[in-house]
């Protein structure tokens, strides 16, 4: 297997050039089992590389850039990387100036109306995606896969996939019904399907006969769905809930509170997951992403026999994403163990912003983090203060 050293990643001088060498490399580190990027010095020059392009190629964060005096060819270090708020995705064309068509358009949920709306993330690389959602899942909920000498066409692993979302059809900028299609097209055994409605309405029936199929064929299930479509299953079952799932499956519960009049905690949902459908709580597993990353973080429950207890977990990214945890106000790193704000570097967002500041509160544990839920204010002042920066140099 190649590996991505640094001769590799330096960019020719024209632009196109040099997002193919990086897109190469980046490619190179999310083939399965490729761990190059745990380097920090790698990691580091890879991610300088994508920030001097996408100050290039990208206006917008060029005048951000710009307008702070930084010379990027200066930078010696990420953790230096001028971040974007995750909001400016709602307000900003994010993208960098390529030729090339842009292959798809997530949207954010969000509810809201007016100046600001829902979030936009255009894609110009599905491969792209498809590669980093695909390494990530693998490890940490399909570990099994990952087995030296397994063959490729070896298919006793595959499992049914039931995902409790509207099909892609339906909802065609969602990017989490997009990675759900991704599993189907890696993993599914071919009974794998979408059990809900346009307005995200489980059809319980539908489910349950999903689940017996998958008794009769004797398959392993893997149900996927956000926190809000589990509640609606649990609140439509009758009291004796479904046919326990078979030996080995599993549920991913993708969050999905936000918005909602109605939550639960964590232990609580799970809890009653793992009643309704005859499963360990050590089965549920928890994906944190964004529509403004194309990468996703999960528990690694599966792959160390992590806590059942949804309260003392941790989530984990792939390599070619870093994580910092700072202060709301300053945007300084927090002393450890202490709360503060996600802020990540996402390399696979080549084509848009690659450092990403978010409303979600965390603390570090371990190489990891634990996510305390959202800021209290309705943003946070540091993240208002470089929105108001962008906003009056982007105008």
């Amino acid at each position: 297997m190649a590996h991505v050293q640094p001769t590799d990643i330096y960019p020719p001088s024209d632009l196109a050039e040099r997002r193919v060498t990086i897109r190469q490399a980046l490619r190179t580190a999310m083939l399965l089992g490729n761990e190059d990027l745990r380097s920090d010095r790698l990691f580091n020059h890879l991610a300088l590389q994508i920030f001097r392009y996408q100050v290039d190629a990208n206006p917008v964060y060029r005048s951000l850039v710009q307008a702070r005096h930084i010379d990027p060819s200066a930078l010696t270090d990420w953790r230096d990387i001028p971040p974007v708020p995750a909001r400016a995705f709602k307000e900003l064309p994010l993208l960098s100036q390529d030729p090339r068509p842009v292959e798809a358009t997530f949207r954010t949920s969000g509810t809201t109306t007016g100046l600001i709306g829902r979030g936009v993330h255009q894609v110009r690389d599905l491969s792209l995606y498809r590669d980093s959602l695909i390494s990530t899942a693998t490890r940490y909920l399909r570990p099994e896969l990952q087995a030296p000498n397994r063959s490729s066409a070896d298919t006793s692993t595959r499992m049914r996939i039931l995902c409790l979302t509207p099909d892609l059809k339906e909802c065609p900028d969602s990017s989490l019904i997009y990675m759900l299609h991704t599993w189907i097209d890696e993993w599914d055994d071919g009974g794998g399907c979408f059990l809900a409605d346009p307005e995200w309405h489980v059809r319980t029936s539908d489910l349950r006969e999903a689940i017996e199929r998958s008794h009769l064929d004797k398959n392993q299930v893997l149900i996927a769905g956000t926190a809000f479509s589990f509640m609606h299953v649990l609140d439509r079952i009758s009291k004796e809930g479904f046919p326990p799932l078979t030996a080995g499956s599993m549920v991913v519960e993708t969050g999905g509170f936000k918005g909602r009049s109605r939550t639960v905690s964590r232990v609580k949902l799970y809890k009653a997951i793992a009643d309704a459908f005859g499963i360990s709580m050590a089965r549920i597993v928890n994906e944190y992403g964004m529509t403004e990353l194309l990468s996703q973080f999960y528990e690694p429950i599966l792959l160390e026999n992590g806590p059942e207890d949804p309260e003392n977990r941790r989530h984990l990214g792939p390599p070619w994403v870093r994580t910092r945890i700072l202060n709301p106000h300053t945007l300084h790193a927090v002393p450890s163990g202490h709360p503060g704000i996600l802020c990540h570097i996402d390399l696979a967002n080549l084509d848009s912003v690659a450092m990403v500041l978010t409303e979600d509160l965390a603390v570090a544990v371990g190489e990891g983090f634990r996510i305390l839920g959202r800021a209290q204010d309705a943003t946070p002042r540091g993240c208002s203060l470089i929105m108001e920066e962008l906003l009056s140099i982007s105008g």
